[in-house]
């Protein structure tokens, strides 16, 4: 459940990573922790990250936010775990069946049975980096504690989200658009849909009245 006005777009074509020897924040970085300072993100009592397994992601959250709950979206897991059956199984019928016993055992919490029965077939590559997989990621895929918190699992909002704010916005038929225009007509996307638009006017005559 989210309440009305709860929700903030921010977009960019941008890279969402740095080099591992650069000392300064991805643009996103930055952009996040100045929309989570203003929103009060971490004076809430409970506060979480959503990801869908990128190692940066993590990373930044790490960094941005040492005391967050991180969550591994839970349909990306379910993705991979079909793929893995697929691999295993190749037949439609055993790799759905399997897949879906494994799913249940993630929905329920049971990753110790889940990853044993990854393990159990050694001889594919696919089943052993599946099992690596969860076994790295246990912690953010606590999904029957998460539930009983009230927290989302699921980056789906999210992906809507994008789909809303960017791509009604910018995939319609015949448009083209270079990177600076594509990202002056998000940031007035990302305002109206947030309900900053007023204040988006407002900042940028601020500045343009300083630099004069």
């Amino acid at each position: 459940m989210r309440d009305p006005g709860s929700i903030t777009h921010s977009a960019a074509i941008e890279s969402a990573t740095v080099p591992d020897t650069s000392l300064k924040r991805s643009d996103l970085a930055e952009r996040v922790l100045r929309e989570a300072t203003r929103r009060g993100f971490t004076e809430a009592h409970r506060y979480a990250v959503l990801g869908d397994g990128s190692a940066w992601i993590w990373n930044t959250t790490v960094e941005l936010f040492p005391h967050a709950i991180q969550i591994l979206d839970r349909f990306r897991v379910k993705e991979t775990l079909y793929r893995t059956a697929q691999s295993i199984f190749g037949t439609a019928t055993e790799a759905k069946q399997w897949g879906e016993a494994r799913c249940a055992e993630l929905d329920d919490g049971k990753l110790r049975a889940l990853i044993h029965e990854l393990r159990a077939d050694d001889s594919c590559t696919e089943a052993i980096k599946c099992a690596l997989y969860i076994f790295r990621n246990r912690a953010r895929m606590r999904y029957p504690k998460f539930h009983a918190l009230g927290l989302c699992t699921s980056t789906g909002v999210l992906e809507a989200g994008c789909k809303v704010a960017i791509g009604n916005r910018l995939k319609r038929s015949g448009m083209h658009w270079s990177v600076s225009g594509a990202n002056a007509i998000i940031a007035l996307r990302c305002s109206k849909l947030s309900g900053r638009f007023e204040d988006f006017w407002e900042r940028r005559s601020t500045s343009l009245q300083a630099a004069a």
